[in-house]
């Protein structure tokens, strides 16, 4: 046995410490609850130079499964993380994975699939990857995520393997959950353990030249997938040798199949990870009862111990299957139905089964469930016979006689006018505004009702009361995921006063482009009033338009008759603000941590320098030619509002308008609540976020902070901020000239544009 020290952590934690001492090379993540905390640990562990793994932002999960198929095919060893949807959004990369026979560790912390959206801990993410053709560790706890990380790896890189393994733990329940734990003391047993790592092929070797992931024809694409299904076999063969020679290196010696007084049982459980523990309570109860039960799970769903789970159950009369979710239309989870075919093929086995779904969208599976699962096993195997073969447990009637309650007056099409107009000079082209009244405009009814659940000085708000101040009649909302989602529609209530839609982090623009042509049709049609009007506005943020950004991009290059308003806030704050493409440079986030060997957003090295600088979207959007697009802040209301009335008239009669705002967040920025909206205006005399507008192709700068001789250096901006105040020291000089010089050059060039309008 090798020296271990013990220590106290959650799962993620133990996931991002395997990572380190195996001494991966590259992990390419995206953050989502409840993965996140991996490539934050490893974040933190790298600014003490505890590891050396470049860690790679990608612009969503489907990027950073790109990321990571890239550098595996490069013949590195590579770990990601991710739960529920963002696995989903990776998954067309799994298949393309384990056919070109490239290993990589994904650790799938699994969670509820939208939608609705929930967070909360649930199978129905993981059974998705089961005919992906990976290898599928399941880990039941924090000291078994450590463990399989390290086995996985060594699986995975078998030469007569060679697959990608997913160790799958479930989210909260595993992942949060601080237990003691055992870890090697030493980093070089770890990689004895997994010797030398020496692929066959790489992309990066010039004298053997390859090409990966050609066309394949029907005649030969069905020999690699022979190839693939006995490398799977080969894996079942391979994995209890690792396991055992693992045992001995550790003192924990893991089985195949995991089982608790199986040895009489006439009545059992099958349950996944983190309930086994918690079933194994119920066992005991009721054996001291003199009843005979037991409970089975499995640390390997793929492959898939077949022969184990035939051996398990051939004395068992009455087996209940409990899942974490259902194969809908089948009248199972997918546990069921493997079972039930595993148990199929022995012909000697009588097991009376019936199916129960539990613990959906994280809720919680007690001992006292467990207890009348087994009784219920306990009566089929003393009568012989399932009364009820499916079911859910824990789901509730509800209220017969409810009748629904409106909380909130709605806003209708016959909203109060806000005053303001909006005309076009038709010889010159331009856009004025007439009729913005502050104070007449307190008077107009929010289109968001008080009572969201947002922090104390949160930005989003004020920036959707400016934004819906400048709006005439109805609106449209739609908001991809993101704090202003959250914190507003808690089921059963919501804070909107008008229609409201929710879809994913990536998808909003694609998804409003369709309700706006569906509702144009519709008039076309004479299905709608054609007089009617509606005003659609997409709301997007907390890093929705990185992951966003190719449908945004697409929506543009359409035209549809919309709104994107964009509140940056510098961050992907509804996971609790990892670094985005707009996070301030070399600021410090849960993914970009300053310390002693790495600081700030340049968590990965380039050739020649670091990171780019903060990401100007409103530029980007500009080369797709929409017909406007403007910058607002709340620190310059009247702007805000004209800049909004403008965008209105153009989304009902010209096409496509984006609208940015700067937008604080005094909780993940680090600076009080009260002082938000002078910290909002710093960041516009310093030129770090400017005002401008660009309509038909014309830019005109719509605040001048050096006419108005108010123009600061970003530093006072900084100064404001505690994630970038580390910019300050003596020792950050070089770098905060050079995010100086980049806010000039970005600013000399918005003044080109201004001056001349073919620019």
């Amino acid at each position: 046995m090798r020296e271990q020290e013990a220590v106290f952590k959650n799962g993620n934690e133990m996931a991002a410490i395997a990572a380190a001492h195996m001494d991966f090379h590259v992990m390419g993540y995206f953050p989502i609850t409840p993965s996140t905390g991996v490539s934050e640990e490893l974040s933190a562990m790298k600014a003490d130079g505890l590891h050396n793994i470049v860690l790679i932002p990608g612009d969503g999960e489907h990027g950073a499964a790109g990321i990571c198929y890239g550098a595996a095919i490069a013949g590195g060893r590579v770990v990601n993380a991710t739960s529920a949807n963002g696995l989903l959004y990776a998954l067309e990369q799994l298949p393309v994975q384990s056919g070109t026979r490239t290993p990589m560790v994904l650790n799938v912390i699994t969670r509820s699939v939208s939608g609705p959206l929930d967070i909360k801990g649930d199978h129905s993410d993981i059974m998705y990857t089961l005919n992906t053709g990976w290898i599928i560790l399941m880990a039941k706890d924090p000291q078994r995520i450590y463990d399989f990380n390290i086995i996985g790896t060594k699986v995975a890189e078998n030469e007569d393997v060679m697959l990608p393994v997913i160790v799958a733990s479930d989210g909260f329940f595993t992942s949060h959950q601080k237990r003691r734990n055992l870890v090697f003391k030493h980093k070089d047993n770890v990689k004895e353990f997994l010797g030398e790592y020496k692929p066959k092929y790489t992309a990066i070797d010039p004298e053997k030249p390859i090409t990966i992931g050609p066309y394949m024809n029907e005649p030969d694409l069905i020999n690699n997938k022979v190839q693939l299904s006995k490398a799977m076999d080969r894996a079942y063969e391979i994995i209890p040798k690792i396991l055992e020679e693992y045992g001995r290196q550790t003192g924990r010696y893991y089985n195949t199949i995991e089982t608790y007084k199986m040895e009489d049982a006439e009545a059992c459980l099958f349950v996944l990870n983190s309930s086994f523990d918690t079933a194994m309570e119920a066992v005991d109860m009721l054996r001291r009862e003199g009843k005979k039960v037991g409970i089975v799970s499995t640390n390997i769903l793929r492959p898939w111990p077949k022969k184990e789970i035939i051996e398990v159950f051939k004395d068992v009369k009455a087996l209940c299957i409990a899942d974490r979710q259902e194969s809908y239309g089948a009248k199972a989870g997918n546990m069921s139905i493997e079972i039930r075919a595993t148990l199929k093929d022995d012909p000697n086995n009588n097991t009376l089964i019936f199916s129960r779904i539990y613990g959906i969208g994280g809720k919680e599976f007690y001992v006292d469930d467990a207890i009348e699962l087994l009784k219920e096993a306990l009566a089929v195997a003393e009568g012989g016979k399932v009364l009820k073969a499916f079911d859910y447990i824990g789901a509730y009637e509800g209220n017969k006689h409810y009748q629904e309650k409106k909380f909130i007056n709605s806003v209708t099409s016959n909203y109060f006018d806000n005053g303001i107009t909006v005309e076009k000079n038709q010889q010159t082209g331009e856009l004025t505004v007439k009729g913005v009244n502050t104070r007449n405009l307190t008077k107009v009814p929010k289109r968001i009702a008080p009572g969201h659940q947002a922090c104390p000085g949160c930005g989003i708000f004020p920036n959707l009361n400016l934004l819906t101040k400048g709006l005439n009649g109805y609106v449209v909302f739609l908001f991809q995921t993101g704090c202003a989602m959250v914190v507003t529609t808690g089921y059963p209530y919501t804070a909107f006063r008008s229609t409201y839609i929710h879809n994913l982090f990536q998808n909003g623009a694609a998804t409003l482009s369709g309700v706006v042509e569906m509702f144009e049709e519709k008039k076309r049609r004479g299905e709608v009033d054609k007089d009617l009007q509606i005003t659609f506005v997409m709301v997007s943020g907390d890093g929705g338009m990185d992951i966003g950004m190719g449908p945004a991009i697409g929506t543009a290059l359409r035209n549809h008759n919309m709104i994107i308003f964009e509140y940056d806030n510098g961050g992907y704050m509804n996971t609790g603000y990892q670094l985005s493409y707009t996070t301030p440079h070399l600021a410090e986030s849960k993914t970009s941590i300053v310390g002693p060997s790495f600081a700030g957003k340049s968590t990965f090295q380039k050739k020649g320098g670091t990171s780019t600088f903060h990401k100007d979207t409103p530029m980007i959007m500009a080369g797709t030619h929409i017909p406007y697009l403007a910058t607002v802040a709340e620190s310059h209301t009247v702007d805000f509002i004209k800049k909004a009335a403008k965008a209105q008239y153009v989304a009902n009669n010209e096409g496509l308008a984006y609208v940015k705002a700067i937008s604080a967040c005094p909780l993940n920025w680090k600076s009080p609540p009260e002082e938000q909206r002078s910290v909002i205006g710093r960041a516009v005399e310093s030129c770090y976020f400017p005002l401008y507008e660009i309509y038909q192709g014309i830019t005109k700068i719509t605040y001048d902070p050096e006419k108005s001789q108010k123009k600061m250096p970003v530093s006072k901006f900084f100064d404001r901020m505690g994630v970038t105040k580390h910019l300050l020291r003596d020792d950050y000089s070089q770098e905060l000239k050079r995010i100086q010089r980049e806010i000039d050059r970005r600013w000399g060039r918005l003044k080109a544009m201004d001056e001349h309008p073919l620019l």
